[in-house]
């Protein structure tokens, strides 16, 4: 049958329906409890059988999605559904309130509709309810996704999310989750004396990243504006201006390609609290992630594919150059030689090795070698300073920098400094990243003078991160890819001959 065979015939339900004087699309459901909220309170078949709940006498009115229908003679048994819990509606002929039954004979998988009666188990043990009365709520036009087997896919998931969240339990459970994951993120940093702040999201100069932005356009100022890359440098402006503790769950976007670890548009949480260094942003962090995995997921070791990830604290600490080294089994000491450097990263086929700094070089053969190893939460310090443009050196080297970013899953997860206090030295790191721009680098940073001039008028010693809250959930949910966790990732437009059949 094809797509609009359906709806025809659903169209004609429909007529049939407004000809019994039926309100199709009422403007207000008949509700008292929620079936998630009765599923809680009753759902448990010994501390709750029939008898008990008879002895109730308590009439409900709940609505839901109609799941499944079964005719058993004067009998029609349904299934609703509702906030991704599911209850039974039993209706008996003689019980069910004109013109009840003539509604039931109506009925699609995919409607909507609300049932008023008392609470029962059946036999087979399954919360019901007794339906005394049925309210029509709304007619789906369309099929859902095929019963058994469910919406599977997964470009069609991704672009019809509403039929995936309907199809799939697992995957509405996956997004209540991520919304759990974010409050307790937002109520944790409160906890430790943060305020919540929200600074712009167009940006005259994209900073705070190296990233290619998106650029979009202001026509009344007649001026290029950038979709932030990140929300560092106003947030810093806050430290400046006399905040001690600020975070922003944000949205960010960066013109670059999508993969199952990146999509353009990615939300992140960056925070700073002044006077603190790195290692205090290194507590913290282990502090939140435990109180996560054990507040919303509740355990603290958790599964990673076929992996298990312990967030207890404390995590490992493991030096850029010391993890090149374990995992590529290379002597420590050739790490300290620039051309020793030069020939381990062309054995690794790394590309432009004549063209990149020695510091770029070992960014490059971390990557090649360490990151995907880094199952167990690590914290990698000691980062060259090419890489790290708004980072303190090291009090005893001046090529590498105070900075973290924490592995885990073998994906990074956060990225942490001791934040750049010195005007002097940020204009001249603004700089070279001006002269890399020249040269051809187009993720480069701009240079952000008026966040020169901030620094000028005073910046206390800071700590500051950022940690990537889509990563973040999806290692926390077992969710192998961003798009699993993103409930509307982009997508490319969908050609006319690949559209999906409805009627699947």
């Amino acid at each position: 049958m094809q797509p609009n065979q359906y709806r025809d015939i659903r169209l004609e339900k429909l007529e049939k329906l407004k000809a019994l004087g039926l309100d199709a699309w009422p403007r207000k459901a008949q509700r008292t409890h929620g079936i998630a909220q009765l599923a809680a309170a009753y759902g448990d078949a010994e501390a709750w059988p029939n008898e008990k709940l008879e002895g109730l006498d308590l009439p409900v009115s709940v609505m839901g999605r109609v799941l499944t229908i079964r005719e058993m003679g004067k009998s029609v048994f349904a299934h609703l559904t509702e906030n991704g819990e599911k209850i039974q509606a039993f209706f008996r002929m003689n019980d069910v309130a004109e013109p009840g039954w003539d509604v039931l004979k109506l009925l699609d998988m995919g409607d909507f509709i609300s049932v008023t009666g008392p609470l029962m188990r059946t036999r087979t043990g399954e919360l019901s309810v007794r339906v005394k009365e049925i309210q029509f709520l709304s007619k789906a036009l369309l099929p859902l996704p095929e019963k058994w087997h469910g919406l599977q896919d997964k470009e069609q998931r991704y672009r019809q999310r509403y039929l995936d969240l309907i199809s799939n339990g697992d995957v509405l459970k996956t997004f209540q989750t991520r919304s759990r994951i974010v409050s307790g993120v937002r109520r944790f940093m409160e906890d430790q004396g943060y305020l919540e702040v929200e600074t712009p999201m167009m940006q005259p100069i994209p900073g705070g990243a190296t990233a290619r932005p998106f650029i979009t356009h202001h026509n009344a100022l007649d001026m290029s504006l950038y979709l932030r890359i990140a929300p560092e440098l106003y947030l810093k402006r806050l430290i400046v201006g006399g905040f001690e503790k600020v975070f922003e769950i944000n949205r960010s976007f960066r013109n670059e390609g999508i993969s199952v670890r990146h999509n353009p548009e990615f939300t992140m949480m960056e925070f700073y609290a002044a006077g603190q260094d790195l290692r205090d942003m290194m507590a913290l962090t282990e502090e939140l992630f435990s109180a996560l995995a054990k507040g919303v997921i509740g355990s603290e070791t958790l599964p990673w594919g076929e992996h298990e990830i312990s967030y207890a604290a404390p995590f490992r600490r493991l030096s850029l150059k010391d993890a090149i080294a374990q995992y590529g089994g290379i002597d420590r000491h050739q790490l300290e030689d620039g051309d020793s450097v030069r020939t381990l990263a062309r054995a690794a086929h790394i590309e432009d090795v004549d063209a990149k700094t020695v510091g770029t070089l070992l960014g490059d053969l971390f990557e090649h070698h360490a990151e995907k190893q880094l199952i167990q939460p690590t914290f990698i310090t000691d980062y060259p300073i090419e890489l790290s443009p708004l980072t303190k050196t090291l009090a005893d080297d001046d090529r590498f920098v105070d900075r973290f970013e924490l592995f885990i899953g073998g994906m990074e997860l956060a990225n942490a400094y001791s934040e750049l206090n010195d005007p002097i030295d940020q204009m001249g790191r603004f700089q070279a990243q001006m002269d890399e721009r020249e040269a051809g680098n187009d993720e480069a940073m701009l240079l952000d003078q008026d966040f020169v001039t901030s620094l000028e008028h005073g910046f206390p010693p800071c700590g500051g991160e950022g940690i990537g809250i889509d990563r973040l959930v999806m290692l926390l949910t077992n969710s192998a890819s961003i798009r699993d966790v993103i409930l509307f990732p982009l997508m490319r437009p969908m050609k006319p001959s690949e559209a999906p059949d409805e009627s699947m």
